[in-house]
């Protein structure tokens, strides 16, 4: 086992919740208090992992089985896990993560109905002991992230599902959420931006104040 000096914090949840504006808050939050940081994504991360990412968001020569899907996802993060993540923290750089694995699960496994426990059997490979510090979830009705997601110009592959596969989607995260509650905390997102900032404040003070 590597050892690890920096944390992984990963933001997951729904379509339209909200996570590029959090992501710039805890961005922002880790600069005023001069903690060393990277930000990434999945899929992507890396030159190959993005060009994963393409193949996934927006395909549009052929179709892409939803098994490929599946396995593309988890190639693209053994890229990133191998070449930024594990990097990043055995450095002491914190990383904070646009979706991780709970997304598989979630998408995968409640979206497209994938069995979860052979994505956990993946997940241990690709992965081995490498586990976030903190999730948070995002939390919000698939109506309410869809009616966000329409304002957007163009919605790539994984936003132009029908609202019961993210409803799915969100009983998938709230599943992992009641069974990994130290890891995971449930941030309302439909709440107003300082509310959801003031929460999401609170759980990173508890991170870094842990030795």
């Amino acid at each position: 086992m590597r050892l690890m000096k920096g944390k992984l914090i990963t933001i997951e949840g729904v379509e339209g919740v909200g996570k590029s504006t959090n992501i710039n808050f805890i961005s922002s939050y880790m600069e005023s208090k001069n903690i060393k940081y990277l930000c990434t994504r999945e899929p992507g991360g890396t030159v190959n992992a993005e060009k994963i990412r393409d193949i996934l968001l927006h395909s549009e020569e052929e179709k892409v089985p939803e098994i490929a899907e599946l396995l593309l996802f988890f190639s693209a993060r053994s890229f990133h896990i191998e070449n930024v993540i594990i990097p990043a923290l055995i450095n002491g750089i914190n990383v904070i993560c646009d979706r991780f694995a709970d997304a598989t699960i979630a998408y995968q496994g409640n979206g497209r109905g994938f069995d979860i426990k052979q994505i956990n059997q993946i997940s241990k490979w690709v992965q081995n002991d490498l586990k976030p510090n903190l999730t948070i979830l995002l939390d919000a009705p698939a109506e309410v992230g869809m009616k966000r997601t329409k304002i957007r110009e163009k919605n790539d592959r994984m936003e132009s599902e029908k609202i019961s596969f993210y409803e799915r989607v969100r009983q998938g995260y709230l599943n992992i959420a009641r069974n990994d509650p130290e890891r995971v905390v449930i941030v309302d997102a439909t709440k107003d931006i300082l509310s959801v900032e003031k929460n999401i404040e609170k759980h990173l003070n508890h991170l870094f104040s842990e030795k």
